[in-house]
């Protein structure tokens, strides 16, 4: 009996996954730093998954009424109250790697229900949440989670100190 094996890494029928064809990442955190182990599980999986990461900043947006009237919600936060250079220094790692990175930043009356939405419109393979817990409040942090858990229509990961993949 005679096997033949052939080299598949040569052939040109194969073609390789490009980088931002699988169903985006999302790793969202509530207007704090983000978690190192979040950042990595999000960065790790884009890269496994040939997809690109949506790192997204959801800031409660309070009310302001006279601001966001004369200039509107992103005057309403101010950038050391989102943690704006932390957020943006992951999408930076993140995009030096070669995955392909949006950085969002959204203000909502609900940020929890904000970011499930922007799961969804992305039609995302999986969200990382990944807030920092003792940023936000162990309480809060809790009742986000639960809500995540509940109502994502895509995997889950959560923070370690929220049990960690759903």
């Amino acid at each position: 009996m005679h096997i033949q094996v052939k080299d598949h890494s040569r052939s040109t029928g194969i073609a390789d996954p490009e980088i931002g064809s699988g169903r985006p990442v999302v790793l969202g955190t509530l207007a704090c730093p983000i978690d190192p182990a979040a950042e990595r599980m999000a960065i790790e999986s884009a890269i496994d998954a040939a997809s690109p990461l949506l790192v997204t900043n959801v800031v409660h947006l309070r009310n302001y009424p006279t601001t966001l009237m004369l200039a509107g919600p992103g005057a309403a936060t101010l950038p050391h109250e989102e943690s704006l250079e932390e957020v943006r220094g992951t999408a930076q790692r993140a995009a030096a790697l070669g995955i392909k990175v949006e950085h969002l930043r959204v203000s909502s009356k609900r940020p929890v229900k904000a970011l499930l939405e922007v799961a969804r419109d992305a039609a995302a393979g999986l969200i990382v949440f990944g807030p920092d817990p003792a940023q936000i409040g162990e309480r809060a942090f809790r009742r986000a989670a639960k809500r995540i858990r509940a109502d994502a229509g895509c995997l889950v990961w959560i923070t370690p100190d929220g049990q960690g993949l759903i």
